[in-house]
């Protein structure tokens, strides 16, 4: 009986999360978010809503990916977690792609005006191309797991 549940699952991958470059996280997503805008209102088509949801889905990316990324540091629990997450991708990638969907819902609910479900629709594409990247990313470092051991 060594099945794990879906909670466990969710559990493991924010204790991947846990060591996350968080500030490099926030800082590449703000700068891509706000280069992206700035081309936007230089080309004559800056779109805000755009702009931010590329931000979002890039900071969800280097977060998910930098958590990962070296699975030999941290605490026991946090390199556990990492290994887990570098052996299973696609339910790690499960997590990153929630906070993006979570994150860019308000924006473009409040900025975009598409309503309710225009809104959902649209933050769940984002996240589900943040599962996919992230995935298989994690997919590609799965080499380190075997190393890290």
């Amino acid at each position: 009986m060594n099945e794990i549940t879906r909670r466990d699952e969710v559990s493991l991958s924010g204790a991947a999360l846990r060591g996350a470059p968080w500030k490099a996280a926030v800082i590449g997503g703000g700068a891509v978010s706000a280069a992206s805008f700035g081309m936007g209102l230089i080309t004559g088509g800056g779109d805000l809503v755009w702009a931010l949801g590329l931000g979002i889905s890039l900071f969800a990316l280097i977060a998910a990916i930098g958590s990962i990324a070296k699975p030999e540091e941290g605490d026991r629990v946090t390199r556990q977690a990492r290994l887990w997450a570098l052996r299973h991708p696609w339910k790690f990638a499960l997590v990153p792609a929630g906070i993006t969907a979570v994150l860019d819902y308000p924006v473009q609910l409040v900025l975009d005006g598409e309503g309710v479900i225009g809104s959902a629709f649209q933050a769940g594409w984002h996240g589900a191309l943040v599962y996919m990247i992230a995935a298989i990313l994690a997919l590609t470092m799965q080499g380190r797991a075997r190393s890290a051991r």
